[in-house]
């Protein structure tokens, strides 16, 4: 895992844009950003996202390239981008256990969103910037049905199914702030 800034994720981005909207296409879709947490500890980062945000709003990349396919979102990973808080080690759907998504990781994870929607050409809406459990439920494994994968179903403070809006409105706002 490497530390990196945002300005380093413009240039991922940049470096990558052809490739994966070329992936993208492929799958006949647009690029998609799926939000996750990792179901582990702070500090502890996984090779299936291609970014980690740790608790203090620290960013990791996995790899120097955001096309490469990684195994985040089953099914959905060809002209993808899976971004997790590195959080939520044994929550439960009632409880995000002893370590719970952060304030500042929730802020950076919109900032990433904001940053890679404008470098990408990406509308930040729930087609193209969607949380586990918003992907989940369109394939039968999420909080509507067996609720297996629930990542950003709700955030703390948030209610249940509004954590992906709650991300989105933030990328939204700090788009628009600072101009990105």
């Amino acid at each position: 895992m490497n530390y990196i800034s945002l300005e380093q994720i413009k240039q991922l981005a940049t470096t990558c844009k052809a490739s994966i909207w070329q992936q993208a296409q492929s799958a006949g879709r647009d690029v998609i950003l799926y939000l996750h947490w990792s179901a582990g500890h702070y500090g502890q980062f996984f090779d299936d996202y291609h970014i980690n945000i740790d608790y203090d709003g620290s960013i990791y990349v996995s790899t120097d390239d955001l096309a490469e396919i990684k195994a985040h979102t089953w099914r959905r990973n060809t002209g993808a981008i899976g971004i997790a808080l590195a959080c939520c080690y044994n929550a439960t759907t009632n409880d995000f256990g002893p370590e719970p998504p952060t304030e500042q990781q929730v802020e950076t994870m919109a900032q990433v969103v904001a940053v890679l929607c404008k470098i990408l050409d990406l509308t930040i809406d729930a087609e193209r910037v969607m949380t586990h459990a918003e992907a989940a439920d369109l394939d039968d494994y999420g909080p509507a049905t067996t609720c297996e994968r629930w990542d950003l179903w709700f955030l703390p403070g948030v209610a249940k199914g509004e954590g992906g809006n709650t991300i989105r409105n933030k990328a939204l706002g700090h788009r628009q702030q600072a101009g990105v």
